[in-house]
């Protein structure tokens, strides 16, 4: 059983002000039903507020410390203000106590650093990016991970994504500069059952050990061969390989180039 390094961050209770209690959907949907199995349980959180979009243009602020998250793979920041507000940002890779981050259209091209995609040189990685203008960061917020700008094409910027996906960006989405921290997470081994559950993860039982009626691969005395052509799951829908992504959905068109299967 391993963890990744905590050794620099605070302990203790997150900011008051940014923090507050939240009920888990744990696979749930507005009516109670499972939607997404395999989840439930798990320790009680406390919820984080941190602020994917930083719409604070032009005004410094300085990192205070550095903090866990359990609602997320990446560490957290505490950062004030020049104006005395505090606020959580996703934590950077080379960033430093006493750092000093901004968001600006000027913005020199340091870690943590935000501005428009449109002035990030090709070769640059960043994080925390803009689906839309203004939308606040949705893409690459992963531990570990940050998106490579490949080209200025016109009004768009072409970016590498951690999936190899190859994706147009408009030039007037922000971003920060630099790559993610906790780059270690992805050698994280549980090591034991009971600690999946600390987590959330509830036990995923094998189709071949189930009732025929209840999967496509069940039934059979002893141990039985799958006993159907493609590979499927309970549904009976295809698994491996196959195609998922709606063909008419909105985004198809940013898409340059597909991540590799």
């Amino acid at each position: 059983m391993t963890v990744s390094s905590r050794a620099s961050l605070v302990s203790g209770r997150p900011e008051k002000s940014l923090s507050y209690g939240r009920k888990r959907a744990v696979g749930r949907n507005n009516a109670g039903r499972i939607t997404t199995r395999h989840k439930g349980g798990g320790h009680k959180r406390v919820y984080r507020l941190v602020d994917f979009r930083q719409e604070k243009r032009d005004i410094p602020a300085r990192v205070l410390s550095y903090e866990y998250d359990p609602n997320r793979t990446s560490h957290i920041a505490l950062v004030v203000y020049r104006d005395g507000e505090k606020r959580y940002v996703l934590l950077p890779q080379g960033m430093a106590i006493g750092a000093q981050i901004i968001s600006s259209e000027t913005a020199p091209l340091e870690p943590g650093n935000r501005l428009p995609l449109g002035r990030v040189p090709v070769g640059t990685f960043v994080y925390n990016v803009e689906m839309q203008p203004g939308g606040g960061g949705k893409l690459v917020r992963s531990a570990g991970v940050g998106a490579e700008v490949l080209a200025h094409d016109a009004s768009y910027i072409l970016l590498r994504l951690p999936s190899k996906e190859i994706r147009r960006v408009h030039e007037r989405c922000w971003g920060s500069i630099g790559k993610v921290g906790a780059e270690e997470h992805r050698f994280v081994v549980y090591g034991k059952a009971g600690r999946s559950r600390w987590m959330g993860i509830r036990p995923t039982v094998r189709g071949s050990a189930m009732n025929p009626v209840d999967h496509p691969y069940g039934g059979g005395e002893g141990r039985a061969l799958r006993g159907t052509r493609r590979p499927k799951n309970m549904w009976g829908k295809g698994t491996r390989g196959v195609k998922t992504r709606r063909s008419k959905k909105y985004s198809n068109n940013f898409i340059q180039e597909r991540r590799k299967k």
